[in-house]
């Protein structure tokens, strides 16, 4: 299967090797920064910088590429969509449909803020294990205490919902190649039996699921967990300088991002 959202790479980088505190808040940074380009220069500029994160994390480039692979449709169809949205010198143009030089302008930001929301998100799910993403979310989430708001539950189940990602896609396909094996067609038909073609897939997949949580809860149960319990840490987090050099890095190039929304 080449799915990979979710799923750890090891390797041996300065990406790897951060503070799994600094690369959340580094991340939340990042996706905030993105939706905060507002010119064509402040988002190459992120894209630049994400690029620039994706080679030294030594995670194969092909790796990032085949997390697109679920959301392909997706991004082309918001590229293609915000081509015809803006007003200036016209390119190309059909009737009533017209192209312009802004909206090009406008499909490709919209595209490189996709990518980046992809990538940047990759980066943190291909360098952290599920075990450090869990324990990095309790300390980030650990000032919702004085909300009365269990840190350590809530982590552990965005950080279970991140690694079943791929294993349900992965049985997602498995299901459709059974139900094709058994003479299930998916592809021709109306729209309305192409819908109801999805009604074999969910219900085995959502049985599936229930199933593969149960015995989840019933393995953590046998394992004595209790996430209203304070544990000890088998790893201890320090800040290193890496992780000061990162942030440094990071926040000089959110300055370049509000200087280019400024100037440009």
């Amino acid at each position: 299967m080449n799915i990979t959202i979710g799923q750890y790479y090891p390797a041996s980088s300065i990406i790897h090797r951060l503070d799994v505190r600094v690369k959340i808040i580094l991340l939340i940074i990042n996706i905030i920064f993105i939706f905060c380009s507002f010119s064509i220069y402040s988002i190459l500029l992120m894209t630049a910088m994400i690029l620039f994160i994706m080679v030294i994390s030594k995670v194969p480039i092909k790796q990032y590429l085949r997390s697109m692979k679920a959301i392909i449709i997706i991004f082309i169809f918001t590229a293609v969509i915000n081509i015809f949205y803006g007003a200036g010198e016209t390119l190309w143009s059909f009737g009533f449909i017209k192209i312009t030089y802004d909206g090009v302008l406008n499909a490709i930001f919209i595209a490189l803020r996709l990518l980046d929301l992809i990538f940047i998100s990759s980066v943190l799910t291909y360098s952290t294990t599920p075990a450090n993403i869990t324990d990095g979310l309790e300390r980030v989430l650990s000032f919702l205490k004085i909300f009365k708001v269990n840190t350590q539950e809530l982590s552990m189940m965005m950080s279970i919902a991140i690694r079943f990602i791929p294993t349900i896609m992965e049985e997602t396909h498995k299901i459709i190649d059974a139900q094709k094996s058994r003479g299930a067609d998916f592809e021709s038909g109306n729209i309305l039996n192409r819908i109801k073609g999805i009604i074999p897939i969910i219900i085995p997949l959502f049985m599936s699921s229930i199933k593969r949580a149960t015995d989840l809860s019933v393995a953590m149960e046998c394992r004595c967990y209790n996430s209203y319990t304070k544990k000890s840490k088998m790893k201890i987090l320090r800040i290193k300088l890496c992780d000061i050099i990162a942030i440094l890095f990071v926040v000089t190039i959110c300055i370049g991002v509000i200087f280019c929304n400024i100037m440009f």
